[in-house]
């Protein structure tokens, strides 16, 4: 089957939707699909022929397309695919999101991060505002993607409609136990990953009194905010997997602020080094942690944070070993919605209208 990915979010960004669809491709691929990209760069990898853009307001990080639609129509029109799935709401999204309805393509959408509410920590703007909008895109989907249950049916109870489960999974190889010396800070060693922005909520970690040091590894808007008010803390920058998994099995808890997640890869990658993860009991935590004893949830993140230190890592690497990549593309595989290979062979596809 020939299937297209479009997606706003791609590197050089570092994050959990970018590595959720880099590890479904690879899957995809080694189950005989044919995959093709739209991205920012252009396709899968810098071609030379991405698309003009700017950087988002309040996270310049983030390149939004300019005037997309023309370029993404004749990718697609070029590639005739058979199930079309749409990652993110961004330009690309959208303009993915006009071409399929103006030809009857069925298509898939995904439902990675909450921006309503990071929209509305950055801006203040009511959550009945931006829900509503993005509600209006992905209800025309024939199924949209959510990583937990819980997100299931959040989604459901504010009217989206066709919401399916597609969940995550981990490299269980480059993320593992081993030695734990890439830290030298006084133990217990707290640590932090992901973007540093104020949705990840990394304020209520650095707050806390707790014996040892603390540290924040990632980039992003609020960096430069933390490190002057919190120089206590160590900060440290963006790395490869294999450096990324060294400091994960140096950390003596992996400590998870967020309330506003949908999943966190993050959490998994930790469980899989073997280290406990301290978080609040929310969607995400709840549904990738839980009770297992890859954790502690608590509404006191203290509390969870000390309480983490007395588990068995090796107990948490067993919990993460029961998520895997090959499992959720096949969960995936089986949520596309695809015209069928005969009427889609016979169409003539155009970058322009009927």
């Amino acid at each position: 089957m020939r299937i297209m990915i479009i997606t706003d979010a791609w590197y050089p960004q570092v994050n959990g939707v970018v590595r959720s669809i880099v590890e479904t491709v690879r899957e995809l691929r080694l189950l005989g699909h044919q995959v093709a990209m739209v991205t920012p760069q252009g396709g899968e990898h810098d071609e030379g022929d991405g698309f003009l853009t700017l950087p988002c307001p309040t996270y310049p990080d983030i390149r939004l397309s300019l005037r997309p639609y023309r370029k993404t129509a004749a990718r697609l029109a070029a590639f005739a695919p058979h199930a079309v799935h749409i990652a993110t709401e961004g330009p690309l999204g959208m303009a993915a999101r006009r071409w399929c309805r103006r030809r009857g393509q069925p298509f898939t959408t995904a439902y990675h991060t909450r921006f309503p509410e990071y929209i509305h920590a950055r801006t203040r703007l009511p959550l009945a505002i931006s829900y509503a909008w993005i509600r209006r895109f992905h209800n025309a989907a024939q199924a949209v993607m959510a990583p937990t249950p819980a997100i299931v049916a959040d989604l459901k109870a504010r009217g989206f409609h066709n919401v399916v489960l597609w969940s995550r999974g981990v490299d269980t190889t480059t993320f593992s136990p081993g030695e734990r010396d890439r830290l030298d800070t006084a133990p217990p060693r707290f640590v932090y990953v992901g973007r540093v922005a104020v949705e990840k909520n990394i304020e209520a970690f650095l707050q806390l009194d707790l014996p040892g040091s603390k540290w924040v590894v990632g980039e992003g808007p609020q960096l430069a905010e933390l490190q002057a008010r919190y120089p206590a803390v160590h900060f440290a920058g963006v790395f490869p997997q294999a450096e990324l998994a060294r400091i994960y099995r140096a950390a003596d808890v992996f400590v998870f602020p967020s309330r506003t997640d949908t999943f966190g890869l993050v959490l998994l990658e930790a469980m899989a080094c073997g280290t406990p993860v301290a978080a609040y009991p929310v969607a995400g935590p709840l549904d990738v942690v839980g009770d297992s004893g890859g954790g502690v949830l608590h509404h006191d993140l203290k509390t969870a944070c000390l309480q983490a230190l007395a588990l068995d890592r090796t107990h948490v690497r067993r919990v993460a070993e029961g998520f895997s990549w090959a499992a959720a593309t096949l969960q995936f595989e089986a949520q596309l919605h695809a015209r069928p290979v005969g009427e889609q062979e016979g169409m003539a596809f155009t970058a322009g209208g009927r």
